[in-house]
């Protein structure tokens, strides 16, 4: 392996020096993120010895990251840097939280060959500035227990839904636990992909694009998922747990669990990943999901500000990136991970190439326009759970009173 951040076991922190400036930074999902972020502030730190790094509580998701920095902002109270969703990033500049990186950019000989390629740059763009360090990157993938499907009498993993139905129905009469679907993950980013795959964006002319025939078959196929696969009413964390612990057959969530599930599985049983399933075949577009790094300091103070820039760059860096790579299933979002990463990383990983190769499919991951755009998503959130619990069946009824009811939140 080339030159990578030093493990816990391999490095000393030097003592922080006596008069280091402190920066305040906050991040969500810690079951995913924490070993990341130790790894990363560890290196960071030993670099940095006049910076100190201090974490706030834990975001439980991305839309309570963003609630909570939008409250703080009001209190006056925003940690320096706060790690966003790509989708929420834009209401965070809109009310002036968010602080444009560019002339911290500009005063970096190099920035350019550092790694920030164009396209992942863009994710962070609004009006012509920067306003956020793409972190983490992820698509939707599917998760299988091959030992489980094989026992079911599936011997290859199912690329369409109609095919991962029918395994959930021979894995069901078999008295096995088959699938759990991430319907509630951050920003109806499952309802997205389901959109996305058939090439539909999920807005349009700032309007919730679903009042037609793909946004029903997206309703419909989150009914037969939640129906035919006697889906449990559980959360997505517990499911990642079940799926660990070997109780479930297939979990289709983020590719960012991949490493949850290598740290935690318990017992000698096959686990692969595959691409997210199709209606009809390959999706033709999938939702870019994850994080980007931005500075959120109501600081005046010039040193502040650059110890702030110095960890996004340092996080977001190569080394960052590799260190993204090594303990999730995320995408490094810079180029110069790679060389960081051991020459042969995803043969040795391949569960963690799925996403990988899903790359060219990646499709915005859309923010709700206005300021409503939070109870837009809790309103789809709730369309999904009726079905989910049995109050909705008619999907053509729901998707008319979802596009009604969203419309009405969004700016006219």
């Amino acid at each position: 392996m080339k030159r990578l951040l030093s493990t816990a076991a391999a490095v000393t922190l030097l003592a922080p020096a006596a008069h280091a400036t402190e920066i305040e930074v906050a991040y969500a999902y810690s079951s995913l993120f924490d070993p990341t972020f130790a790894q990363i502030t560890q290196a960071f730190e030993q670099a940095h010895p006049d910076i100190k790094v201090t974490f706030r509580a834990t975001y439980e998701n991305y839309e309570d990251a963003t609630n909570t920095i939008l409250r703080e902002a009001v209190a006056g109270t925003v940690p320096d840097v706060s790690f966003q969703a790509l989708n929420r990033q834009q209401i965070l500049v809109e009310r002036g939280i968010a602080q444009p990186l560019d002339p911290f950019i500009a005063g970096e000989e190099g920035f350019e060959t550092e790694g920030y390629h164009k396209a992942m740059l863009d994710l962070s763009r609004f009006d012509g500035a920067i306003y956020g360090l793409p972190f983490s990157v992820s698509t939707p993938i599917g998760f299988y227990n091959m030992d489980m499907l094989r026992g079911a009498g599936i011997d290859t993993v199912p690329a369409t839904w109609d095919a991962v139905i029918a395994a959930c129905k021979a894995m069901t009469a078999n008295g096995q636990e088959a699938l759990y679907w991430h319907w509630d993950i951050s920003g109806n980013w499952m309802l997205q992909a389901e959109m996305w795959s058939q090439g539909v964006p999920m807005i349009k002319d700032g309007k919730l694009n679903m009042d037609n025939d793909a946004g029903l078959k997206a309703l419909e196929t989150a009914h037969a998922i939640f129906r035919d696969c006697e889906m449990k009413n559980t959360g997505g964390g517990d499911a990642s747990k079940a799926f660990a612990a070997g109780e479930l057959g297939m979990f289709f969530s983020s590719t960012a669990y991949v490493s949850f599930v290598d740290r935690s599985k318990l017992g000698d049983w096959e686990f692969v990943t595959a691409p997210y399933p199709g209606l009809d075949g390959t999706p033709q577009a999938l939702p870019a999901g994850g994080n980007a790094a931005m500075m959120t300091s109501a600081s005046d103070d010039p040193e502040l500000r650059a110890a702030a820039w110095d960890f996004i760059k340092f996080a977001t860096s190569g080394e960052g990136a590799a260190a993204v790579a090594l303990t999730t299933g995320y995408v490094p979002p810079n180029q110069k991970a790679n060389a960081l990463l051991m020459d042969d990383f995803y043969a040795q990983n391949p569960n963690k190439m799925t996403a990988v190769d899903q790359l060219p499919l990646l499709s915005e991951w859309f923010a709700y326009p206005g300021d409503n755009g939070l109870a837009v998503t809790q309103v789809i959130h709730d369309s999904l759970e009726a079905i989910l619990v049995g109050d909705a069946t008619d999907m053509e009824e729901l998707r008319d009173e979802m596009v009604d009811e969203v419309n009405a939140l969004l700016p006219r």
